[in-house]
């Protein structure tokens, strides 16, 4: 299995996001600042539906 992204990888692809933010918006903007496959599948394979800041979501990612 290919290795996480990093929290600064997350959030290279994540400026600009207002949270709190839902998954699929996250993924949204993700998408649209031309994220790697493999931000995007770390992104869609956490559990929550919502994060409140940048540390949640690079929390989610890494499974912590």
């Amino acid at each position: 299995m290919a290795e996480k992204p990093t929290p600064i990888e997350l959030q290279k692809y994540l400026s600009g996001v207002d949270y709190p933010v839902s998954k699929a918006d996250l993924l949204q903007t993700a998408r649209d600042q031309g994220a790697p496959d493999d931000v995007l599948s770390a992104l869609n394979g956490v559990d929550q539906d919502e994060f409140d800041g940048p540390t949640a979501v690079s929390s989610a990612v890494s499974g912590g």
